[in-house]
């Protein structure tokens, strides 16, 4: 069945950029719908979208002509008609005026009286100045809107219309076009199940002020946290200090240490049913930790001893739950790779362990991108190519889905 997708656009200067969204999502199979704020027709001719939309656009909350007796005959309210039908609902580019009335239930035009109305996802793409974006007010409002259940696609990095640089540019189309697919895609297939994900790097202390670590960033933990949380599982994201934050609200709790994050699996394990081990827990932690803060005027001689596997604690700590486990390699073969993979799986008892190299710049901890190969307890292998961590998210728990 068609599914109906309902832009809106303000007036940021990227909503001309819109426009090619509409054209992408018809390519895809939506019927989409678009509402303008009154400022936002300033910017484009709203006939311009209705040319590439193909439907009416929606830029008043009373049209000429508007007669509350024809409401009363026939009960139909177009804000509220449009929300209905809405399968998802995608706001490109949000203004920092329209997620200040969002984030405050102010709705005073068509646009945040349809929002207000709307039963379907809500997603929010900003694109605004970049001192705009880090004013204090707009972040609380950010964290206010993702707190009550928007999906919000953070800005970019990059020169902006006004002549600065840094954050506040309209998120590639592509990544938001991903994004309002899969919103109208997910199926419920994890109902019921409590998944619990790691992510993220954690520290091994030298002293009380210095530490050592690794520089995972939690981004691909995030990408399969959220993944599972779309298709209905209670997801327990257990994620380092530092590690990025995922797009919607669910159960987290913060690590550190090895000890931490340990202790923090213990407490959750016999009620999980499927656990995703993606953090990059240090190998090595120091043999004696320092007190205080070490000088710094002589040299310091470091003993690191190896740190325990917290993989391979998983499966005795509850021997039902299906266990995938990440292993990161360096500068491997293909065939070496597998190697290591099918080794990891033995000791862990894990039920998959999925192996991919970090040396490249482009799929390693920090990047946003990946590719990886998988290997179950059949020993047969299927590699998921190169794509973006969300996309591999994707198709990773499609096939643990059809695994078990």
């Amino acid at each position: 069945m068609k599914k109906t997708v309902v832009l809106g656009v303000s007036s940021g200067i990227a909503a001309y950029k819109t426009l090619d969204l509409v054209r992408m999502l018809r390519k895809e199979g939506a019927d989409v719908f678009v509402v303008m704020t009154e400022a936002a027709t300033k910017m484009v001719d709203p006939k311009e979208f209705e040319k590439v939309s193909g439907n009416k656009v929606y830029t008043e909350l009373f049209e000429k002509g508007f007669d509350y007796r024809d409401v009363l005959k026939v009960r139909k309210v177009g804000h509220i008609d449009l929300a209905d039908r809405a399968d998802v609902i995608c706001i490109a580019p949000a203004t920092a005026n329209v997620i200040a009335k969002l984030a405050h239930g102010i709705a005073d035009d068509f646009l945040t009286t349809m929002v207000l109305a709307a039963n379907s996802p809500v997603i929010l793409s900003p694109s605004m100045n970049v001192h705009m974006w880090s004013n204090p007010v707009t972040q609380e409002n950010i964290v206010k809107l993702k707190k009550l259940g928007f999906i919000i696609i953070s800005p970019e990095r990059g020169p902006l219309a006004c002549g600065y640089e840094g954050q506040g540019r309209l998120p590639h189309l592509e990544k938001i076009k991903e994004e309002i697919l899969g919103q109208v895609s997910y199926s419920k297939s994890l109902a019921g199940k409590t998944v619990v994900v790691t992510a993220g790097a954690t520290i091994e202390r030298i002293d009380d002020v210095r530490y050592i670590t690794n520089n995972a960033s939690g981004k691909m933990g995030a990408a399969i946290a959220e993944e599972c949380h779309l298709r209905g599982a209670r997801v327990i994201l257990l994620c380092a200090k530092n590690a990025v934050e995922p797009r919607y609200i669910m159960e987290q709790e913060v690590f550190e240490t090895f000890e931490d994050l340990e202790k923090l699996v213990k407490k959750h394990i016999k009620n999980t049913d499927i656990f995703f081990h993606t953090a990059a827990v240090g190998d090595f932690t120091a043999e004696k930790s320092l007190r205080g803060k070490t000088k710094s005027h002589k040299a310091l001689h470091l003993a690191l001893k190896p740190q325990k596997k917290l993989s391979d604690q998983i499966k005795i700590l509850n021997p039902k739950i299906k266990l995938i486990i990440f292993k990161a390699e360096w500068g491997l073969s293909e065939k070496q790779l597998h190697e290591r993979a099918k080794k990891k799986l033995k000791e862990s008892g894990a039920d998959v362990v999925i192996a991919n190299d970090v040396s490249r710049s482009d799929r390693g901890f920090e990047a946003d991108t990946n590719e990886i190969e998988i290997v179950g307890k059949d020993k047969k292998i299927k590699k998921i190519s190169f794509a973006s961590k969300r996309k591999i998210a994707v198709e990773l728990v499609e096939y643990i889905l059809e695994l078990f």
